[in-house]
């Protein structure tokens, strides 16, 4: 069972607020000289709520002890879940229409401290909730060859969770039920201000479009193959585009949590399917042809693949589509019982996301060399096996743009329509209408940048690059140095005073004191996340050069759909 991703709502993930309320929570943070809250109050009061929760899991050390494939496969958390939102406090009745539209800040933090509810096993199948990144696999090691994708899956990975266990620590430093931090943007502007903030909620919400419009281009060429190609590519996408704008109108991810978990088993039913099939079938040669150009030959397989870097490259975002969850990974912690018990969600997902793709791709390469298809599955000769992984791979890729369609759509609504223009709550009633006017418009630019630009190879780089790289590589590194430099300055400040926030430091930064005090702690770990930032940065550069010049070439050669045509990328 997984949990609703309703943390970039308009109102605290942590609190329950009915479908009929109108109640609006706390969100703009000040303190009692109207200025907002510096560093160290988000520091003091993350301290206390961690301390609370260590207490409260020591109250609970007297229950049965649970098992990680317990927790894992869900066997004791509904139990818990319940009696730890009823021990927290009394239930909180919902203001009746003649009641104040507002809650206290005290009647806020009560009901956002008992109902974060979601354990670690939860945000396990969230995490690895992904359609994309299992069936682009086996085309990162077409592109790199055996050796460099086995170096580049395990390299990835490894730094994939160094950037969550620094996104872990911040948000345990910085998190509290006074001042909740409920996104990834939400964290970037305790550490570095508004404007980092601006930047982050831009690419997560240029990430999420484009992730639905590449499942909207997926499963268009699924379903053109199920069709054996009678049907209008273009029309193709448009169905799912309907379909898209009819689930999409399911605001709160509650009502279908339980299908968001069916999507990892259905992706693995999918890659077992894939498997069997180009183990006793050839590839699918018309579409390897139709596709990339590929002319039908022996299969031929490589230790290295000593192709042009431009093409490496773009198998190489592959691989950093497969380990695109971070952008995400501070809703998942906002929604959590237990935020420190966060790592072992993170890190079972990441284990899983190594040796299962890369044993899949690894699989599929080896079968169908160099024919292998940017989706796998669409790479299976055989209809009757590739129509089945089709319908299979149409339900899971629903199901995981109705997540990424509904974060984005909040994430722009949040940011833009309430925070520029002013526009109601998604709980109020005129919130819900345009809620559901913006779903249709959200959708409809996700077919056009599918159809415009018919090419899942290309524009699934090209996104890695852009973005999902900065939010798992480049962002976690910048993040904890500029934290770390900040905490760091304050080792000969005077003591925090609750009561005057703003008169612990000695000195500002516009000191070149407190910048030497600052960095000059940790000096060789502030070094390594500065080199690795500007590392990510040049690799996210060159990358996004790859995937524009491979978008431009396919379209001069042709060996693309033509955009919004009625031919089929691959067939």
């Amino acid at each position: 069972m997984s949990y609703p991703i309703a943390a970039v709502d308009a109102h605290d993930p942590r609190v329950h607020i009915q479908e009929d309320s109108n109640v609006i929570s706390p969100a703009n943070y000040v303190l009692e000289d109207g200025l907002p809250p510096n560093l160290e109050t988000y520091i003091f009061y993350a301290q206390e709520q961690r301390d609370k929760e260590v207490a409260e899991a020591r109250k609970e050390d007297h229950k049965p002890p649970t098992g990680w494939l317990s927790e894992l496969f869900g066997l004791n958390r509904f139990g818990r879940d319940q009696d730890s939102v009823v021990s927290s406090g009394e239930k909180k009745s919902i203001p009746d229409e003649t009641a104040t539209l507002a809650i206290t800040p005290a009647e806020y933090r009560t009901a956002s401290s008992s109902l974060r509810t979601a354990t670690w096993s939860a945000v396990f199948y969230l995490i690895t909730t992904d359609i994309l990144g299992p069936y682009t696999a086996p085309y990162a090691f077409s592109a790199v060859g055996y050796g460099p994708g086995v170096a580049c899956f395990i390299a990835f990975g490894i730094m994939a969770a160094y950037s969550g266990l620094l996104l872990w620590h911040m948000f345990l430093k910085l998190d509290s039920e006074r001042f909740p931090v409920r996104s990834f943007g939400d964290l970037a502007h305790r550490v570095y201000g508004s404007w980092f903030r601006v930047v982050c909620n831009v690419l997560q919400s240029l990430q999420l479009i484009v992730n639905v419009g590449l499942i909207i281009l997926a499963n268009g060429q699924g379903l053109s193959q199920m069709s054996m190609f009678k049907l209008c590519f273009s029309i193709c996408n448009v169905v799912w585009m309907i379909a898209g704008m009819i689930v999409g109108q399911i605001r709160t991810l509650k009502r279908f949590g339980w299908i968001a978990s069916l999507s990892i088993w259905l992706n693995i039913i999918t890659l077992v399917i894939t498997m069997g099939a180009v183990a006793h079938t050839p590839p699918n040669y018309i579409a390897a042809w139709n596709s990339y150009g590929v002319p039908q030959g022996p299969v031929q397989t490589m230790i290295i693949n000593r192709q042009p870097f431009q093409a490496q490259l773009n198998g190489i975002m592959q691989v950093v589509f497969s380990y695109g969850g971070a952008m995400i990974f501070i809703e998942f912690m906002a929604e959590m019982r237990r935020p420190m018990d966060f790592w072992k969600a993170m890190a079972c997902a990441q284990v899983f996301i190594c040796i299962v793709y890369m044993f899949f791709g690894l699989f599929v390469y080896s079968y169908q060399g160099q024919f292998t298809l940017i989706a796998a599955n669409q790479g299976i000769s055989l209809y009757s096996l590739q129509t089945t992984t089709n319908a299979i791979g149409l339900v899971a890729g629903l199901i995981a743009a109705a997540l990424y369609g509904n974060i984005g759509i909040k994430i722009i609504y949040q940011n833009i329509f309430i925070g520029l223009f002013r526009a109601p709550p998604l709980t109020a009633r005129a919130g819900k209408y345009l809620f559901a006017g913006f779903v249709v418009v959200y959708w409809a630019v996700a077919f056009v940048i599918s159809s415009a630009i018919p090419q899942l190879t290309n524009l699934s780089a090209l996104i890695a690059a852009v973005c999902i790289f900065q939010f798992s590589y480049t962002f976690p590194p910048f993040m904890v140095l500029g934290y770390i430099v900040q905490v760091d300055a304050m080792s000969e400040d005077r003591p925090y005073d609750v009561n005057d926030p703003r008169a612990s430091r000695i000195d500002s930064w516009w000191s070149l004191s407190r910048w030497v005090r600052g960095y000059k702690k940790h000096f060789f770990f502030n070094t390594w996340n500065l080199l690795l930032t500007v590392t990510c940065l040049a690799t996210a550069g060159l990358a996004s050069y790859a995937a524009i010049e491979g978008i431009i070439s396919d379209f001069a050669t042709g060996t693309s759909g033509t955009s919004f045509g009625c031919q089929s990328p691959v067939g």
